[in-house]
């Protein structure tokens, strides 16, 4: 399995891959590559999920250089890409400083 350090080292340098589901969600929300290349540098474990469906994954939170910050789930398994399982901009109503659920 993938350290946080490895994860981070891929996503800041490009090395993601989509799932369709957050494909869809970084489409219709206007999430570009770069802005997940940014946030990259600074993300954090937010929520961890070791029984995850398919793979243990975790919830990383991370903002952009323009300050918007971003959930980005992905999968702790070892591969030339990251998997990113889901992509959103977390919404102040549901979360404390965006790292915490309500």
């Amino acid at each position: 399995m993938q350290t946080l350090d490895q994860i981070r080292c891929q996503l800041s340098q490009g090395q993601f891959e989509f799932s369709w589901h957050a494909f869809k969600h970084a489409v219709e929300r206007d999430t570009s590559d770069q802005e997940i290349i940014q946030a990259a540098t600074n993300v954090r474990i937010i929520e961890d999920y070791p029984e995850d469906k398919y793979a243990p994954s975790c919830l990383l939170l991370g903002l952009t250089d323009a300050g918007r910050p971003l959930h980005i789930q992905v999968s702790f398994i070892e591969s030339e890409l990251v998997r990113i399982i889901t992509l959103y901009e977390p919404d102040e109503a549901d979360w404390i400083d965006f790292s915490q659920r309500r």
